[in-house]
């Protein structure tokens, strides 16, 4: 089978297993201008694979290879290969992404071809982009430069993009490639916006500041009507509030017995004019006197 990724191409096969022996491989090439055989740099090799070479680079020559196992004397028939011609049957690979430059509404992407153009061709770049990493609305851009910028763009806005090659030849044989990986970048805010949320922010924080002094200015003027309200409420003593609901209790009338059958001290003092001496007795019988002087 030939193998063939950007233009660079190489034969490969199956080895050929046997019981003793180094197997040797030969390749010979033949293309469609000249009908006949030629050796190529594979001569009796153990690898099983073979470059093309330089002689071969040229996309639109028919090639046909063949090879050959060989154990000592002994060789194996020529197997050939489909014929194979470059500028068709290539794989093209994506584009390299170098860079790519966030802005507020744009993506500049800077890309390297994924091989060297000849006289004739037209490398053409498929740009497909989207919103969000989960997004399925996708959009298309075309462009023939490797410097290019995606434009109209959402600000603080995720997006993802891909990049195919279409080669154009001179032959109007067209060739796409492979998508490149998606890459994914987030706008940035511009500076309009960036001044408009400062804006807001300040007159924000200046109302804050505005409704914080009148409040303190309120507080101030009515601290005692807040107080007022603010108070907890007086409570009446529960007997006093079952004497207020039923006046007849005799709830009065306990408490002075109470207080009469409470024991308790009492004194009593005598002053007796300039110089006397002030008595007092208690009613547990002891007494004290203090001179008093004026």
């Amino acid at each position: 089978m030939i193998y063939s990724y950007n233009f660079r191409s190489l034969l490969r096969w199956s080895p050929v297993k046997v019981d003793r022996g180094l197997v040797l491989y030969t390749v010979h090439f033949k293309t469609g201008a000249f009908n006949q055989w030629d050796e190529v740099n594979c001569t009796r090799i153990t690898q099983t694979e073979c470059s093309f070479p330089w002689s071969l680079k040229e996309r639109r020559w028919t090639v046909v290879l063949r090879v050959r196992a060989e154990l000592g004397q002994v060789t194996s028939d020529w197997v050939e290969t489909d014929p194979f011609v470059a500028e068709r049957n290539t794989t093209i690979g994506p584009p390299k992404v170098n860079s790519v430059v966030v802005s507020s509404d744009s993506l500049l992407i800077n890309v390297t071809p994924p091989f060297g153009s000849e006289a004739g061709d037209t490398l053409r770049y498929h740009v497909s982009y989207w919103e969000n990493a989960t997004s399925t609305t996708k959009k298309e851009t075309k462009t023939s430069n490797t410097l290019f910028k995606i434009r109209s763009l959402k600000e603080l806005t995720l997006y993802c993009f891909r990049i195919q090659v279409e080669l154009m030849t001179h032959s109007d044989l067209q060739l796409f490639g492979l998508q490149s990986v998606p890459q994914c970048y987030r706008t940035t805010i511009s500076e309009a916006t960036r001044a408009g949320y400062t804006i807001l922010i300040f007159v924000l924080v200046l109302l804050f500041v505005n409704l914080v002094a009148v409040g303190l200015l309120l507080l101030w003027r009515y601290h005692k009507a807040i107080k007022y309200w603010f108070q907890p409420p007086l409570e009446i003593p529960s007997h006093f509030e079952e004497y207020l609901k039923d006046p007849s209790m005799p709830v009065l009338e306990v408490l002075d017995n109470y207080a009469e059958d409470d024991p308790h001290d009492s004194i009593s003092f005598v002053f007796c004019g300039e110089g006397s001496q002030a008595c007092g007795s208690s009613l547990d019988g002891q007494s004290s006197c203090t001179q008093h002087l004026q």
